[in-house]
Protein backbone atom coordinates (compact mmCIF):
# COMPACT_ATOMS: atom_id res chain seq x y z
CA UNK A 1 0.00 0.00 0.00
CA UNK A 2 1.14 3.54 -0.69
CA UNK A 3 0.42 6.67 -2.63
CA UNK A 4 -2.54 6.37 -4.97
CA UNK A 5 -2.19 7.77 -8.49
CA UNK A 6 -5.03 9.39 -10.43
CA UNK A 7 -6.14 9.18 -14.05
CA UNK A 8 -8.01 12.37 -15.02
CA UNK A 9 -11.02 11.75 -17.31
CA UNK A 10 -12.17 15.34 -18.07
CA UNK A 11 -11.06 15.15 -21.70
CA UNK A 12 -12.82 11.83 -22.46
CA UNK A 13 -15.16 9.89 -20.19
CA UNK A 14 -16.33 12.82 -18.06
CA UNK A 15 -17.67 14.86 -20.97
CA UNK A 16 -18.82 11.67 -22.71
CA UNK A 17 -20.93 10.93 -19.61
CA UNK A 18 -22.33 14.41 -18.93
CA UNK A 19 -21.99 16.50 -22.11
CA UNK A 20 -22.82 13.98 -24.86
CA UNK A 21 -19.08 13.82 -25.80
CA UNK A 22 -19.32 17.30 -27.30
CA UNK A 23 -16.26 19.04 -25.84
CA UNK A 24 -14.19 20.71 -28.57
CA UNK A 25 -10.39 20.50 -28.79
CA UNK A 26 -10.18 24.30 -28.77
CA UNK A 27 -11.76 24.23 -25.30
CA UNK A 28 -9.25 21.67 -24.02
CA UNK A 29 -6.06 23.35 -25.18
CA UNK A 30 -6.19 26.54 -23.03
CA UNK A 31 -6.09 24.47 -19.79
CA UNK A 32 -3.85 21.66 -21.08
CA UNK A 33 -0.57 23.18 -19.83
CA UNK A 34 -1.90 23.45 -16.27
CA UNK A 35 -3.31 19.89 -16.46
CA UNK A 36 0.16 18.73 -17.50
CA UNK A 37 1.67 20.24 -14.32
CA UNK A 38 -0.54 18.27 -11.90
CA UNK A 39 1.30 14.96 -11.99
CA UNK A 40 -1.55 12.65 -13.00
CA UNK A 41 -0.73 9.01 -13.74
CA UNK A 42 -2.38 9.70 -17.10
CA UNK A 43 -4.97 11.86 -18.81
CA UNK A 44 -7.65 9.91 -20.64
CA UNK A 45 -8.35 12.03 -23.70
CA UNK A 46 -9.09 9.80 -26.71
CA UNK A 47 -11.03 6.76 -27.82
CA UNK A 48 -14.47 5.68 -26.64
CA UNK A 49 -17.08 7.81 -28.38
CA UNK A 50 -14.76 10.79 -28.99
CA UNK A 51 -13.57 9.58 -32.40
CA UNK A 52 -17.09 9.20 -33.81
CA UNK A 53 -18.33 12.46 -32.28
CA UNK A 54 -15.42 14.49 -33.68
CA UNK A 55 -16.24 13.66 -37.30
CA UNK A 56 -20.02 13.31 -36.91
CA UNK A 57 -20.89 16.43 -34.90
CA UNK A 58 -17.86 18.66 -34.38
CA UNK A 59 -16.23 18.76 -37.84
CA UNK A 60 -12.93 17.99 -36.09
CA UNK A 61 -10.19 15.58 -37.03
CA UNK A 62 -9.72 13.22 -34.04
CA UNK A 63 -6.11 12.62 -35.07
CA UNK A 64 -5.44 16.36 -34.92
CA UNK A 65 -6.90 16.42 -31.39
CA UNK A 66 -4.55 13.64 -30.32
CA UNK A 67 -1.48 15.39 -31.75
CA UNK A 68 -2.43 18.79 -30.35
CA UNK A 69 -3.03 17.51 -26.81
CA UNK A 70 0.14 15.41 -26.85
CA UNK A 71 2.12 18.51 -27.83
CA UNK A 72 0.42 20.60 -25.13
CA UNK A 73 0.95 17.98 -22.40
CA UNK A 74 4.37 16.42 -23.02
CA UNK A 75 4.94 15.38 -19.38
CA UNK A 76 1.76 13.36 -18.80
CA UNK A 77 0.99 10.01 -20.47
CA UNK A 78 -1.89 10.28 -22.95
CA UNK A 79 -4.44 7.48 -22.52
CA UNK A 80 -7.14 6.13 -24.83
CA UNK A 81 -10.02 3.68 -24.43
CA UNK A 82 -9.96 0.93 -27.08
CA UNK A 83 -12.80 -1.58 -27.47
CA UNK A 84 -10.56 -4.49 -28.43
CA UNK A 85 -11.44 -5.81 -31.89
CA UNK A 86 -14.13 -3.06 -32.11
CA UNK A 87 -11.43 -0.33 -31.84
CA UNK A 88 -13.53 2.87 -31.57
CA UNK A 89 -16.47 1.56 -33.61
CA UNK A 90 -19.48 -0.67 -33.07
CA UNK A 91 -18.46 -3.82 -34.96
CA UNK A 92 -15.45 -6.09 -35.16
CA UNK A 93 -12.76 -4.96 -37.58
CA UNK A 94 -10.27 -7.15 -39.44
CA UNK A 95 -6.85 -7.82 -37.88
CA UNK A 96 -4.98 -5.72 -40.46
CA UNK A 97 -7.10 -2.71 -39.52
CA UNK A 98 -6.54 -3.32 -35.80
CA UNK A 99 -2.78 -3.47 -36.35
CA UNK A 100 -2.69 -0.29 -38.44
CA UNK A 101 -5.02 1.67 -36.15
CA UNK A 102 -3.06 0.83 -32.99
CA UNK A 103 0.26 1.58 -34.69
CA UNK A 104 -0.90 5.02 -35.93
CA UNK A 105 -2.53 5.84 -32.59
CA UNK A 106 0.75 5.20 -30.79
CA UNK A 107 2.71 7.20 -33.41
CA UNK A 108 0.33 10.15 -33.00
CA UNK A 109 0.63 10.26 -29.22
CA UNK A 110 -1.21 7.48 -27.34
CA UNK A 111 1.06 6.27 -24.50
CA UNK A 112 -1.43 4.04 -22.66
CA UNK A 113 -4.04 1.82 -24.31
CA UNK A 114 -6.86 0.73 -22.02
CA UNK A 115 -8.16 -2.31 -23.92
CA UNK A 116 -11.38 -4.13 -23.02
CA UNK A 117 -14.01 -6.39 -24.56
CA UNK A 118 -17.73 -5.99 -23.86
CA UNK A 119 -18.29 -9.69 -23.07
CA UNK A 120 -14.80 -10.33 -21.60
CA UNK A 121 -13.90 -12.66 -24.46
CA UNK A 122 -10.12 -12.49 -24.29
CA UNK A 123 -9.86 -13.61 -27.94
CA UNK A 124 -11.28 -10.19 -28.90
CA UNK A 125 -8.43 -8.44 -27.03
CA UNK A 126 -5.40 -10.46 -28.08
CA UNK A 127 -4.69 -8.73 -31.39
CA UNK A 128 -4.92 -5.15 -30.10
CA UNK A 129 -2.84 -6.00 -27.01
CA UNK A 130 -0.14 -7.52 -29.24
CA UNK A 131 -0.20 -4.50 -31.57
CA UNK A 132 0.07 -2.02 -28.68
CA UNK A 133 2.97 -3.95 -27.13
CA UNK A 134 4.69 -3.98 -30.53
CA UNK A 135 4.28 -0.18 -30.68
CA UNK A 136 6.06 0.14 -27.31
CA UNK A 137 2.98 1.44 -25.48
CA UNK A 138 1.74 0.70 -21.96
CA UNK A 139 -1.16 -1.75 -22.17
CA UNK A 140 -3.83 -1.66 -19.50
CA UNK A 141 -6.00 -4.76 -19.77
CA UNK A 142 -9.63 -4.03 -18.91
CA UNK A 143 -12.11 -6.26 -17.10
CA UNK A 144 -15.73 -5.30 -17.92
CA UNK A 145 -17.23 -5.48 -14.42
CA UNK A 146 -20.84 -6.44 -13.89
CA UNK A 147 -23.01 -8.41 -11.48
CA UNK A 148 -25.06 -11.45 -12.45
CA UNK A 149 -25.62 -15.06 -11.40
CA UNK A 150 -22.67 -16.10 -13.59
CA UNK A 151 -20.12 -13.41 -12.73
CA UNK A 152 -17.95 -14.02 -9.65
CA UNK A 153 -14.92 -12.45 -7.96
CA UNK A 154 -12.93 -15.62 -8.75
CA UNK A 155 -13.87 -15.45 -12.44
CA UNK A 156 -12.76 -11.79 -12.72
CA UNK A 157 -9.50 -12.58 -10.89
CA UNK A 158 -8.81 -15.47 -13.31
CA UNK A 159 -9.42 -13.08 -16.21
CA UNK A 160 -6.82 -10.69 -14.73
CA UNK A 161 -4.30 -13.55 -14.66
CA UNK A 162 -4.93 -14.25 -18.35
CA UNK A 163 -4.48 -10.54 -19.18
CA UNK A 164 -1.17 -10.54 -17.32
CA UNK A 165 -0.08 -13.60 -19.31
CA UNK A 166 -0.76 -11.65 -22.53
CA UNK A 167 1.80 -9.06 -21.43
CA UNK A 168 -0.45 -6.30 -20.03
CA UNK A 169 1.39 -3.70 -17.94
CA UNK A 170 -1.54 -2.92 -15.62
CA UNK A 171 -5.10 -4.12 -14.98
CA UNK A 172 -8.24 -1.96 -15.01
CA UNK A 173 -11.47 -2.97 -13.28
CA UNK A 174 -13.87 -1.17 -15.62
CA UNK A 175 -17.16 -0.65 -13.79
CA UNK A 176 -19.05 1.25 -16.49
CA UNK A 177 -22.44 1.24 -14.73
CA UNK A 178 -21.25 2.19 -11.23
CA UNK A 179 -22.34 -1.15 -9.76
CA UNK A 180 -19.31 -2.06 -7.65
CA UNK A 181 -20.03 -2.00 -3.91
CA UNK A 182 -17.32 -1.03 -1.42
CA UNK A 183 -17.01 -4.64 -0.24
CA UNK A 184 -16.83 -6.06 -3.78
CA UNK A 185 -14.19 -3.47 -4.71
CA UNK A 186 -12.13 -4.56 -1.70
CA UNK A 187 -12.58 -8.28 -2.33
CA UNK A 188 -11.90 -8.10 -6.07
CA UNK A 189 -8.72 -6.04 -5.72
CA UNK A 190 -7.42 -8.36 -2.97
CA UNK A 191 -8.21 -11.41 -5.11
CA UNK A 192 -6.37 -9.98 -8.15
CA UNK A 193 -3.41 -8.84 -6.02
CA UNK A 194 -3.03 -12.39 -4.71
CA UNK A 195 -2.35 -13.74 -8.22
CA UNK A 196 -1.07 -10.75 -10.22
CA UNK A 197 1.74 -8.35 -9.36
CA UNK A 198 0.68 -5.64 -11.85
CA UNK A 199 -0.70 -2.19 -10.82
CA UNK A 200 -4.50 -2.16 -10.52
CA UNK A 201 -6.71 0.71 -11.66
CA UNK A 202 -10.35 1.05 -10.55
CA UNK A 203 -12.70 2.87 -12.93
CA UNK A 204 -16.29 3.52 -11.88
CA UNK A 205 -19.16 6.00 -12.23
CA UNK A 206 -21.15 7.80 -9.55
CA UNK A 207 -24.50 6.66 -10.99
CA UNK A 208 -25.51 4.56 -7.97
CA UNK A 209 -24.01 6.95 -5.40
CA UNK A 210 -21.51 4.38 -4.04
CA UNK A 211 -18.38 5.37 -5.98
CA UNK A 212 -16.56 7.43 -3.34
CA UNK A 213 -17.04 4.75 -0.68
CA UNK A 214 -15.93 2.06 -3.12
CA UNK A 215 -12.80 4.10 -3.90
CA UNK A 216 -11.84 4.31 -0.22
CA UNK A 217 -12.32 0.56 0.24
CA UNK A 218 -10.25 0.07 -2.93
CA UNK A 219 -7.45 2.13 -1.38
CA UNK A 220 -7.49 -0.10 1.69
CA UNK A 221 -7.28 -3.16 -0.59
CA UNK A 222 -4.15 -1.74 -2.24
CA UNK A 223 -5.46 -0.16 -5.46
CA UNK A 224 -2.74 1.72 -7.36
CA UNK A 225 -4.72 4.06 -9.65
CA UNK A 226 -8.20 5.63 -9.48
CA UNK A 227 -10.10 7.36 -12.28
CA UNK A 228 -11.42 10.81 -11.29
CA UNK A 229 -12.84 13.88 -13.02
CA UNK A 230 -12.25 17.54 -12.21
CA UNK A 231 -15.25 18.55 -10.05
CA UNK A 232 -17.38 20.57 -12.54
CA UNK A 233 -17.43 17.43 -14.73
CA UNK A 234 -17.74 14.88 -11.91
CA UNK A 235 -20.61 13.03 -10.23
CA UNK A 236 -23.78 11.56 -11.69
CA UNK A 237 -22.83 9.25 -14.54
CA UNK A 238 -19.27 10.62 -14.52
CA UNK A 239 -16.41 9.78 -12.13
CA UNK A 240 -15.85 10.99 -8.54
CA UNK A 241 -14.30 14.45 -8.17
CA UNK A 242 -10.52 14.74 -8.51
CA UNK A 243 -10.19 17.47 -5.85
CA UNK A 244 -12.42 15.56 -3.42
CA UNK A 245 -10.34 12.40 -3.80
CA UNK A 246 -7.10 14.34 -3.29
CA UNK A 247 -8.48 16.10 -0.19
CA UNK A 248 -10.04 12.95 1.28
CA UNK A 249 -6.78 11.00 1.12
CA UNK A 250 -4.60 13.69 2.75
CA UNK A 251 -3.15 12.34 5.99
CA UNK A 252 -3.70 8.71 5.00
CA UNK A 253 -1.11 6.23 3.65
CA UNK A 254 -2.81 6.65 0.27
CA UNK A 255 -2.33 10.44 -0.10
CA UNK A 256 -1.88 11.41 -3.76
CA UNK A 257 0.55 14.26 -3.13
CA UNK A 258 -1.21 16.37 -5.78
CA UNK A 259 -1.52 20.15 -5.39
CA UNK A 260 -5.07 21.19 -4.45
CA UNK A 261 -4.39 24.85 -5.27
CA UNK A 262 -3.39 23.97 -8.83
CA UNK A 263 -6.44 21.71 -9.15
CA UNK A 264 -8.64 24.58 -7.93
CA UNK A 265 -7.28 26.82 -10.72
CA UNK A 266 -8.13 24.08 -13.23
CA UNK A 267 -11.57 23.68 -11.67
CA UNK A 268 -12.35 27.41 -12.20
CA UNK A 269 -11.65 27.02 -15.92
CA UNK A 270 -14.00 24.05 -16.21
CA UNK A 271 -16.72 25.80 -14.19
CA UNK A 272 -16.92 28.48 -16.89
CA UNK A 273 -16.65 25.89 -19.66
CA UNK A 274 -19.57 23.83 -18.35
CA UNK A 275 -21.77 26.93 -18.75
CA UNK A 276 -20.81 27.07 -22.45
CA UNK A 277 -21.89 23.44 -22.83
CA UNK A 278 -25.19 23.89 -20.99
CA UNK A 279 -27.21 23.14 -24.18
CA UNK A 280 -25.90 19.54 -24.25
CA UNK A 281 -25.87 18.98 -20.49
CA UNK A 282 -28.36 16.28 -19.54
CA UNK A 283 -29.81 16.69 -16.01
CA UNK A 284 -30.73 12.97 -15.93
CA UNK A 285 -27.03 12.10 -16.25
CA UNK A 286 -26.07 14.33 -13.33
CA UNK A 287 -28.34 12.68 -10.76
CA UNK A 288 -27.78 9.69 -8.52
CA UNK A 289 -30.01 6.92 -9.85
CA UNK A 290 -30.29 3.84 -7.63
CA UNK A 291 -32.37 2.17 -10.38
CA UNK A 292 -29.02 1.23 -11.89
CA UNK A 293 -28.65 -1.37 -9.12
CA UNK A 294 -31.84 -3.09 -10.27
CA UNK A 295 -31.63 -2.60 -14.04
CA UNK A 296 -27.85 -2.18 -14.46
CA UNK A 297 -28.37 0.48 -17.11
CA UNK A 298 -25.27 2.72 -17.43
CA UNK A 299 -25.93 6.47 -17.54
CA UNK A 300 -25.11 6.90 -21.23
CA UNK A 301 -27.45 4.05 -22.06
CA UNK A 302 -30.18 5.52 -19.85
CA UNK A 303 -30.23 8.91 -21.59
CA UNK A 304 -30.04 7.13 -24.96
CA UNK A 305 -33.03 4.99 -23.96
CA UNK A 306 -35.08 8.08 -23.14
CA UNK A 307 -34.26 9.69 -26.51
CA UNK A 308 -35.11 6.43 -28.34
CA UNK A 309 -38.52 6.28 -26.67
CA UNK A 310 -39.19 9.96 -27.41
CA UNK A 311 -38.25 9.26 -31.04
CA UNK A 312 -40.76 6.41 -31.14
CA UNK A 313 -43.40 8.52 -29.31
CA UNK A 314 -43.44 5.94 -26.52
CA UNK A 315 -41.95 7.66 -23.47
CA UNK A 316 -44.99 6.47 -21.48
CA UNK A 317 -43.57 2.93 -21.82
CA UNK A 318 -40.24 3.81 -20.16
CA UNK A 319 -40.90 1.72 -17.02
CA UNK A 320 -41.92 -1.28 -19.15
CA UNK A 321 -38.68 -1.04 -21.11
CA UNK A 322 -36.60 -0.72 -17.93
CA UNK A 323 -38.25 -3.88 -16.58
CA UNK A 324 -37.65 -5.68 -19.91
CA UNK A 325 -33.89 -4.94 -20.02
CA UNK A 326 -32.86 -7.45 -17.29
CA UNK A 327 -35.04 -10.11 -18.98
CA UNK A 328 -33.35 -9.56 -22.36
CA UNK A 329 -29.94 -9.55 -20.66
CA UNK A 330 -30.73 -12.90 -19.04
CA UNK A 331 -31.99 -14.30 -22.39
CA UNK A 332 -28.72 -13.24 -24.04
CA UNK A 333 -26.44 -14.84 -21.44
CA UNK A 334 -25.84 -11.90 -19.07
CA UNK A 335 -23.51 -9.69 -21.16
CA UNK A 336 -22.02 -6.73 -19.24
CA UNK A 337 -23.84 -3.58 -20.36
CA UNK A 338 -21.20 -1.51 -22.11
CA UNK A 339 -20.84 -0.39 -25.76
CA UNK A 340 -21.87 -2.20 -27.92
CA UNK A 341 -23.74 -4.78 -25.78
CA UNK A 342 -25.65 -2.07 -23.87
CA UNK A 343 -27.09 -0.86 -27.17
CA UNK A 344 -27.85 -4.41 -28.31
CA UNK A 345 -29.76 -5.29 -25.12
CA UNK A 346 -31.47 -1.88 -24.77
CA UNK A 347 -32.69 -1.73 -28.36
CA UNK A 348 -34.06 -5.27 -28.24
CA UNK A 349 -35.89 -4.42 -25.02
CA UNK A 350 -37.48 -1.38 -26.70
CA UNK A 351 -38.54 -3.49 -29.70
CA UNK A 352 -40.00 -6.24 -27.46
CA UNK A 353 -42.14 -3.68 -25.65
CA UNK A 354 -43.10 -1.68 -28.76
CA UNK A 355 -44.17 -4.70 -30.85
CA UNK A 356 -45.83 -6.54 -27.95
CA UNK A 357 -44.25 -9.75 -29.25
CA UNK A 358 -40.83 -10.58 -27.80
CA UNK A 359 -38.16 -11.06 -30.51
CA UNK A 360 -40.66 -10.62 -33.33
CA UNK A 361 -38.39 -7.85 -34.63
CA UNK A 362 -34.66 -8.45 -34.22
CA UNK A 363 -31.99 -5.97 -35.43
CA UNK A 364 -29.00 -7.27 -37.37
CA UNK A 365 -26.69 -6.53 -34.42
CA UNK A 366 -28.77 -8.68 -32.03
CA UNK A 367 -28.74 -11.52 -34.55
CA UNK A 368 -24.95 -11.16 -34.91
CA UNK A 369 -24.54 -11.25 -31.13
CA UNK A 370 -26.65 -14.42 -30.81
CA UNK A 371 -24.67 -15.94 -33.69
CA UNK A 372 -21.45 -15.37 -31.71
CA UNK A 373 -20.05 -12.62 -33.94
CA UNK A 374 -19.36 -10.39 -30.91
CA UNK A 375 -17.68 -13.22 -28.99
CA UNK A 376 -18.72 -15.89 -26.52
CA UNK A 377 -21.58 -14.84 -24.22
CA UNK A 378 -20.80 -15.11 -20.48
CA UNK A 379 -23.61 -17.68 -20.01
CA UNK A 380 -25.58 -19.81 -22.46
CA UNK A 381 -28.12 -17.90 -24.56
CA UNK A 382 -31.69 -19.08 -23.95
CA UNK A 383 -32.22 -21.90 -26.52
CA UNK A 384 -35.78 -20.70 -27.38
CA UNK A 385 -34.50 -17.17 -28.05
CA UNK A 386 -31.59 -18.53 -30.10
CA UNK A 387 -34.00 -20.57 -32.23
CA UNK A 388 -36.34 -17.58 -32.72
CA UNK A 389 -33.47 -15.25 -33.67
CA UNK A 390 -31.32 -17.59 -35.78
CA UNK A 391 -33.96 -20.03 -37.11
CA UNK A 392 -31.85 -22.85 -38.57
CA UNK A 393 -28.51 -20.96 -38.57
CA UNK A 394 -25.75 -22.34 -36.36
CA UNK A 395 -23.76 -20.00 -34.07
CA UNK A 396 -20.02 -19.73 -34.68
CA UNK A 397 -17.42 -21.06 -32.24
CA UNK A 398 -14.23 -19.50 -33.69
CA UNK A 399 -12.80 -16.09 -32.79
CA UNK A 400 -15.13 -13.68 -34.64
CA UNK A 401 -12.29 -11.80 -36.35
CA UNK A 402 -11.04 -15.05 -37.91
CA UNK A 403 -13.99 -14.77 -40.30
CA UNK A 404 -13.11 -11.24 -41.44
CA UNK A 405 -11.02 -10.70 -44.59
CA UNK A 406 -8.41 -7.89 -44.58
CA UNK A 407 -10.03 -4.47 -45.12
CA UNK A 408 -7.37 -1.74 -44.92
CA UNK A 409 -6.29 -1.87 -48.58
CA UNK A 410 -9.89 -1.73 -49.81
CA UNK A 411 -10.43 1.40 -47.69
CA UNK A 412 -7.25 2.94 -49.08
CA UNK A 413 -8.37 2.30 -52.68
CA UNK A 414 -11.85 3.71 -52.03
CA UNK A 415 -10.43 6.94 -50.55
CA UNK A 416 -7.76 7.28 -53.26
CA UNK A 417 -10.39 6.85 -55.99
CA UNK A 418 -12.02 10.01 -54.64
CA UNK A 419 -8.65 11.78 -54.04
CA UNK A 420 -9.65 12.52 -50.44
CA UNK A 421 -6.62 11.41 -48.40
CA UNK A 422 -4.31 14.11 -47.05
CA UNK A 423 -2.55 11.70 -44.66
CA UNK A 424 -2.41 8.00 -43.85
CA UNK A 425 -4.83 8.38 -40.91
CA UNK A 426 -7.60 9.45 -43.31
CA UNK A 427 -7.75 5.88 -44.64
CA UNK A 428 -8.35 4.64 -41.09
CA UNK A 429 -11.05 7.22 -40.43
CA UNK A 430 -12.85 6.05 -43.56
CA UNK A 431 -12.39 2.34 -42.76
CA UNK A 432 -13.96 2.85 -39.32
CA UNK A 433 -16.90 5.06 -40.34
CA UNK A 434 -17.28 5.02 -44.15
CA UNK A 435 -20.49 7.10 -44.49
CA UNK A 436 -19.70 9.72 -41.85
CA UNK A 437 -16.03 9.91 -42.88
CA UNK A 438 -16.85 10.61 -46.53
CA UNK A 439 -18.86 13.68 -45.59
CA UNK A 440 -16.07 14.79 -43.24
CA UNK A 441 -13.20 14.18 -45.68
CA UNK A 442 -15.08 15.92 -48.50
CA UNK A 443 -15.34 19.02 -46.31
CA UNK A 444 -19.12 18.81 -46.12
CA UNK A 445 -19.32 18.25 -42.34
CA UNK A 446 -20.63 21.17 -40.30
CA UNK A 447 -19.95 21.82 -36.63
CA UNK A 448 -23.11 21.35 -34.61
CA UNK A 449 -24.00 24.65 -32.90
CA UNK A 450 -23.91 24.69 -29.10
CA UNK A 451 -26.17 27.68 -28.70
CA UNK A 452 -29.79 27.14 -29.66
CA UNK A 453 -30.56 30.29 -31.69
CA UNK A 454 -34.06 31.70 -31.97
CA UNK A 455 -35.08 31.88 -35.63
CA UNK A 456 -34.92 35.42 -36.99
CA UNK A 457 -38.57 35.15 -37.97
CA UNK A 458 -39.72 34.08 -34.50
CA UNK A 459 -42.32 36.87 -34.39
CA UNK A 460 -43.65 36.00 -37.84
CA UNK A 461 -43.72 32.32 -36.84
CA UNK A 462 -46.08 33.04 -33.95
CA UNK A 463 -48.31 35.07 -36.29
CA UNK A 464 -48.32 32.31 -38.85
CA UNK A 465 -49.39 29.74 -36.27
CA UNK A 466 -52.03 32.12 -34.96
CA UNK A 467 -53.17 32.67 -38.53
CA UNK A 468 -53.71 28.97 -39.04
CA UNK A 469 -50.50 27.81 -40.74
CA UNK A 470 -48.53 24.85 -39.35
CA UNK A 471 -44.85 25.46 -38.64
CA UNK A 472 -41.95 23.01 -38.27
CA UNK A 473 -39.32 23.25 -35.53
CA UNK A 474 -36.13 21.30 -34.90
CA UNK A 475 -36.12 20.13 -31.28
CA UNK A 476 -33.06 18.50 -29.74
CA UNK A 477 -33.22 15.89 -26.96
CA UNK A 478 -29.98 14.28 -25.68
CA UNK A 479 -28.12 15.41 -28.76
CA UNK A 480 -30.64 13.85 -31.15
CA UNK A 481 -32.61 16.22 -33.41
CA UNK A 482 -36.33 15.71 -34.09
CA UNK A 483 -38.64 17.55 -36.48
CA UNK A 484 -41.77 18.72 -34.64
CA UNK A 485 -44.75 20.34 -36.41
CA UNK A 486 -47.01 22.78 -34.57
CA UNK A 487 -50.50 23.78 -35.75
CA UNK A 488 -53.57 25.48 -34.23
CA UNK A 489 -56.11 23.20 -32.56
CA UNK A 490 -58.44 21.52 -35.05
CA UNK A 491 -56.09 21.89 -37.99
CA UNK A 492 -54.72 18.78 -39.78
CA UNK A 493 -50.98 18.68 -40.44
CA UNK A 494 -50.18 17.27 -43.87
CA UNK A 495 -48.28 14.00 -44.00
CA UNK A 496 -44.58 14.35 -44.84
CA UNK A 497 -44.66 11.25 -47.05
CA UNK A 498 -46.62 11.05 -50.31
CA UNK A 499 -50.03 9.41 -50.19
CA UNK A 500 -49.79 5.70 -50.87
CA UNK A 501 -52.03 2.66 -50.62
CA UNK A 502 -53.01 1.94 -47.04
CA UNK A 503 -52.37 -1.79 -47.52
CA UNK A 504 -48.74 -1.25 -48.60
CA UNK A 505 -45.57 -2.14 -46.69
CA UNK A 506 -45.31 0.20 -43.70
CA UNK A 507 -42.53 0.96 -41.20
CA UNK A 508 -43.08 0.03 -37.55
CA UNK A 509 -40.96 2.82 -36.04
CA UNK A 510 -39.16 6.08 -36.75
CA UNK A 511 -35.84 5.79 -38.52
CA UNK A 512 -33.97 6.26 -41.80
CA UNK A 513 -34.39 3.99 -44.84
CA UNK A 514 -30.75 3.17 -45.56
CA UNK A 515 -31.30 0.71 -48.42
CA UNK A 516 -33.81 -1.41 -50.30
CA UNK A 517 -33.21 -5.10 -50.87
CA UNK A 518 -35.75 -5.19 -53.73
CA UNK A 519 -36.66 -3.04 -56.74
CA UNK A 520 -39.81 -2.33 -58.72
CA UNK A 521 -40.97 -5.48 -60.52
CA UNK A 522 -39.30 -7.94 -58.11
CA UNK A 523 -41.35 -10.85 -56.81
CA UNK A 524 -41.45 -11.29 -53.01
CA UNK A 525 -42.92 -13.77 -50.55
CA UNK A 526 -44.68 -12.71 -47.36
CA UNK A 527 -42.08 -12.14 -44.64
CA UNK A 528 -39.21 -11.40 -47.07
CA UNK A 529 -36.93 -8.48 -46.11
CA UNK A 530 -37.64 -5.63 -48.56
CA UNK A 531 -35.80 -2.72 -46.92
CA UNK A 532 -33.38 -1.90 -44.11
CA UNK A 533 -34.43 0.72 -41.57
CA UNK A 534 -31.79 2.28 -39.33
CA UNK A 535 -33.56 2.98 -36.04
CA UNK A 536 -32.02 3.45 -32.60
CA UNK A 537 -28.52 3.14 -34.20
CA UNK A 538 -29.27 -0.39 -35.40
CA UNK A 539 -30.28 -2.00 -38.68
CA UNK A 540 -33.79 -3.48 -38.75
CA UNK A 541 -35.35 -5.40 -41.64
CA UNK A 542 -38.73 -4.22 -42.97
CA UNK A 543 -40.73 -7.26 -44.08
CA UNK A 544 -43.19 -7.76 -46.95
CA UNK A 545 -46.76 -7.95 -45.64
CA UNK A 546 -47.91 -10.28 -48.46
CA UNK A 547 -46.78 -12.26 -51.48
CA UNK A 548 -46.66 -10.57 -54.88
CA UNK A 549 -44.75 -8.17 -57.15
CA UNK A 550 -43.32 -4.80 -56.08
CA UNK A 551 -45.60 -2.34 -57.89
CA UNK A 552 -44.23 0.98 -56.64
CA UNK A 553 -41.62 2.33 -54.19
CA UNK A 554 -42.67 5.65 -52.66
CA UNK A 555 -39.80 6.63 -50.34
CA UNK A 556 -36.20 7.34 -51.38
CA UNK A 557 -33.21 5.82 -49.58
CA UNK A 558 -31.87 8.20 -46.93
CA UNK A 559 -35.37 9.47 -46.03
CA UNK A 560 -36.50 9.72 -42.40
CA UNK A 561 -39.78 7.88 -41.90
CA UNK A 562 -42.25 7.65 -39.02
CA UNK A 563 -44.44 4.74 -37.84
CA UNK A 564 -47.12 3.89 -40.42
CA UNK A 565 -45.37 5.53 -43.40
CA UNK A 566 -45.91 3.40 -46.54
CA UNK A 567 -42.69 2.42 -48.32
CA UNK A 568 -44.05 0.43 -51.24
CA UNK A 569 -47.07 -1.34 -52.66
CA UNK A 570 -47.22 -5.03 -53.61
CA UNK A 571 -49.58 -6.43 -56.25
Amino acid sequence: MGRVKLTETAFRDAHQSLLATRMRTRDMLPIAEKMDQVGFFSIEMWGGATFDTCIRYLNEDPWERLRALKKAMPNTPMQMLLRGQNLVGYRHYADDLVDKFVERSAKNGVDIFRIFDAVNDIRNMERSIKAAKLAGAHVQGGISYTISPVHTIEQFADFAVRLAELGCDSICIKDMAGLITPQNAYDLIRAIKKDVSLPINLHTHCTSGMAQMSYFYACQAGVDILDTAISPLSGGTSQPSTESAVAALVGTPFATGLDLELLTEIKRYFEKLVEVYAPVFNPISARVDTNVLAYQVPGGMLSNLVSQLIEQKALDRYEEVLAEIPKVREDLGYPPLVTPTSQIVGTQAVLNVMTGDRYKMVPKEVKDYVKGLYGKSPAMIDPKVRLKVLCDEEPITVRPADLLPPEYEAARKAVDALCLAKKEEDYLTYALYPQVALKFLQGEAVEEPLVKKQPASAGATAEQIKGGQPMAFDVEVDGEAYLVKVAPAGMTIQESQPKAPTDGVTVPMQGVIIRYTVKKGDKVAKGNAVAVLEAMKMENNVLANKEGTIKEIYVKEGTTVTPGDVLMSID
